[in-house]
C-alpha cells in the first residue's frame, strides 16, 4: 500500500497578527511544519502550536526561514552559507526546545519561502541547511523537494528525507515550483488541484506549466492552511487520497 505523509505551515500568527486556522487544519494533516520566529510565530505562538499538534497526534517539524517578517520570508537575500547555519541551528534548537518540554521531540524540519526555494538550486547552501539539521538532531528528516540540491546535500551527510510535492502550486520543466511573482504560481482551480494529487502521489508525474509531464517524488503533501477554503480543499485532499487506496501517515513512521 502507499503511503503519504501530508503537511501543512503552521503557527506563523505572532503579537497582536494572526494568520490561518491552525486548530482546524490540524485536525487532518498528519505533520506540522512550525514556524520559528524569523519569518514569522513567535514565542508563545510556537508553545501553543506545539501543544495543539501534539493534541491532534500531528508530529512535530521546524520550519526556519529568514529574518524577514516583512516579506514573510520570501523575499531572496544574499546571506553567506555559514550564517545560514546559524540560522538553521538557531531555530531548530528553539522548537526542538518547546517539544522536549512537553514531552516529546521533532521529526522534521522543512525550510520555508526563500531559503526553501534557494537552497534547491544552491549546492552551498544546502549543504549549511543540511549540515545544521543534522548537528542538531541528526535523527531529523529534511523536507524538500524531490531531486534537488536540498535532497543530495542531505543524503551525502545520512540525513533522511521527504520529497515534497505541492497541490496547489505549477511546476516548471525542470521540477522547480513557479515562482510566486509569475502569473499561474499558485493553481486557483480547486479541481485542477485536486486532480493533479494522485498522479503525483500514485504515478510519480506532473504535468508543467507548460503542459509537458516530468517526474516527481511525493513521500509528503504539502497544504497551505491560511486560504479561504483551505479547510474545505485539505479535507478534499485527504479524501481523494483514500479514495485512492493511499493511507496518509506522518513521514516518520514509514521513512527509513
Amino acid at each position: 500500500m502507499k503511503v503519504v505523509d501530508m503537511n501543512s505551515d503552521l503557527g506563523e500568527s505572532f503579537g497582536n497578527y494572526k494568520l490561518g486556522m491552525d486548530d482546524k487544519i490540524l485536525e487532518i494533516v498528519t505533520s506540522a511544519n512550525i514556524a520559528c520566529g524569523f519569518h514569522a510565530g513567535d514565542p508563545s505562538v510556537m508553545k501553543k502550536t506545539v501543544a495543539l499538534a501534539v493534541k491532534n497526534g500531528a508530529a512535530l517539524g521546524a520550519h526556519p526561514g529568514y529574518p524577514d517578517l516583512v516579506g514573510f520570508g520570501r523575499r531572496k537575500m544574499d546571506i553567506a552559507p555559514s550564517d545560514v547555519y546559524n540560522m538553521v541551528v538557531y531555530q531548530v534548537g528553539a522548537l526542538a526546545a518547546f517539544a522536549k518540554a512537553v514531552g516529546t521531540r521533532l521529526q522534521h524540519v522543512k525550510p520555508h519561502g526563500a531559503m526553501y526555494n534557494m537552497a534547491a538550486k544552491d549546492a552551498k547552501l544546502a549543504e549549511a541547511i543540511a549540515q545544521a539539521v543534522y548537528d542538531v538532531d541528526k535523527d531529523l528528516i529534511l523536507y524538500a523537494q524531490g531531486g534537488t540540491e536540498s535532497i543530495k546535500a542531505a543524503e551525502k551527510i545520512g540525513l533522511r528525507t521527504a520529497s515534497e510535492v505541492f497541490a496547489d502550486r505549477s511546476y516548471q520543466d525542470d521540477g522547480t515550483l513557479t515562482p510566486r511573482s509569475q502569473p499561474g504560481a499558485m493553481i486557483t482551480d480547486e479541481e485542477k488541484s485536486i486532480a493533479q494529487v494522485p498522479s503525483m502521489v500514485l504515478e510519480g508525474k506532473v504535468t508543467a506549466l507548460s503542459g509537458k509531464v516530468i517526474p516527481v517524488k511525493a513521500d509528503s503533501i504539502c497544504l497551505h492552511g491560511d486560504g479561504p477554503k483551505a479547510l474545505v480543499f485539505a479535507n478534499k485532499i485527504r479524501s481523494v487520497l483514500l479514495e485512492n487506496g493511499v493511507k496518509v501517515a506522518a513521514s516518520g513512521t514509514f521513512i527509513k
